[in-house]
């Protein structure tokens, strides 16, 4: 089907798309799934509660429609009685109609689930347009229900004819039988045939369903340009979305770097690599990479780490092994826990030192880095 622009209807509809269509109360039914349910499972219940109903109601009009002679003369007692009748019957024959339906509310649950729409109520002026009108008569559709109307009626009557063909002496010797037990025999013969005449609806049901469904998406779905601008609704503008990801960055660098002179050493690569950890035995289980970096970053953090007074120690391989093995706000590996251990140590005796350079401790450089973390 083509747009105005031109495009053809050819991306498949979107999860949005479908719930705007369910808002419009634009769902997949199927009126043959409906009626099937509907004529099979009122039938079964009238073969297995139909004799229980009919003597029930057989007892009601026995009842009610014997009245002596005092209630005859009563002016109300004929009210009475209808009354009390009429609420006895509907009590017997609610569990069929219970059946019924639920057979009616089953078939448009199990296409599109629970769907109430009052835009679907809402009266529209272009259905009263003939020449809409004539299009969906003589269209696609059109034609499609032409064809599933013909299609039932050779169906039901093909199978009609058949079992009529094979019941037709067992019909004609009921007029042997005694008139409550042919009756009976004829109330059991009706509802069997009508179940399996109405078991034909099961082949065609098979076929409108999956049809139904087809034809439902086929309908909904959209032109790529319609599929760019919901993306555009739904998501953002792409330059957008970018600008809010750089702001969201800046921001997150800047509480990173506001975390360096809470740090107790940043460790360097030295120049590539930045990375600054902080220990609190109180609090932390192991020491935790409060910031990390990258170039044009790492000097920012080294700059920030001297302006604050914080030690800047040089240990290229464990710098390496903590910018890409530990995440900001993440406690460093515990294959990294000696090497670490040795760094923060030397720290500690640093500030302990002082400024007096003869207990200034030596540095270990050859630091204990496993294998798989050589960078």
């Amino acid at each position: 089907m083509a747009e105005d622009s031109g495009q053809e209807r050819t991306e498949q509809p979107t999860q949005r798309r479908r719930q705007q269509a369910r808002e419009k109360g634009q769902v997949a039914t199927s009126r043959e799934l409906n009626t099937m349910l509907m004529m099979l499972l009122g039938g079964g219940a009238l073969l297995i509660l139909g004799p229980h109903m009919a003597q029930q109601l057989a007892d009601l009009f026995r009842e009610h429609l014997h009245m002596s002679r005092e209630i005859i003369f009563d002016p109300l007692a004929m009210l009475r009685q209808f009354r009390t009748a009429l609420v006895e019957g509907v009590w017997i024959v609610l569990p069929f109609f219970g059946v019924v339906v639920v057979a009616a509310v089953a078939g448009p649950l199990s296409m599109g689930g629970v769907n109430f729409s009052t835009k679907a109520l809402a009266f529209k002026w272009e259905k009263l347009d003939p020449i809409k009108g004539l299009k969906r008569v003589f269209g696609w559709r059109g034609v499609v229900e032409l064809l599933k109307a013909l299609a039932k009626f050779a169906i039901i009557g093909g199978v009609a004819v058949i079992y009529l063909q094979h019941q037709a002496e067992t019909y004609l010797n009921l007029g042997n039988e005694p008139l409550p037990e042919g009756l009976e025999h004829a109330g059991h013969l009706l509802v069997v045939g009508f179940l399996i005449i109405a078991s034909a609806l099961i082949l065609i049901a098979a076929v409108d369903v999956p049809y139904q469904l087809w034809e439902h998406t086929r309908q909904l779905k959209m032109t790529f340009q319609e599929v760019k601008d919901e993306n555009k609704d739904t998501e953002g503008n792409p330059d957008v979305r970018g600008r809010l990801r750089r702001l969201q960055r800046e921001m997150a660098q800047r509480r990173m770097m506001a975390e360096v002179p809470k740090a107790d050493v940043v460790v360097t690569n030295p120049e590539h690599f930045a990375v600054a950890l902080k220990y609190d035995p109180d609090a932390m289980g192991a020491p935790k990479v409060i910031a990390k970096g990258a170039d044009l970053i790492a000097m920012q953090i080294r700059t920030i780490a001297r302006e604050h007074e914080v030690p800047v120690m040089e240990a290229p391989p464990l710098a390496r092994a903590l910018y890409h093995t530990t995440e900001i706000d993440q406690e460093i590996p515990a294959a990294l826990y000696l090497a670490v251990a040795q760094v923060l140590a030397y720290v500690f005796q640093l500030r302990r030192a002082g400024g007096k350079a003869e207990e200034r401790p030596a540095f270990v450089k050859d630091l204990p880095i496993p294998d798989d973390m050589q960078f």
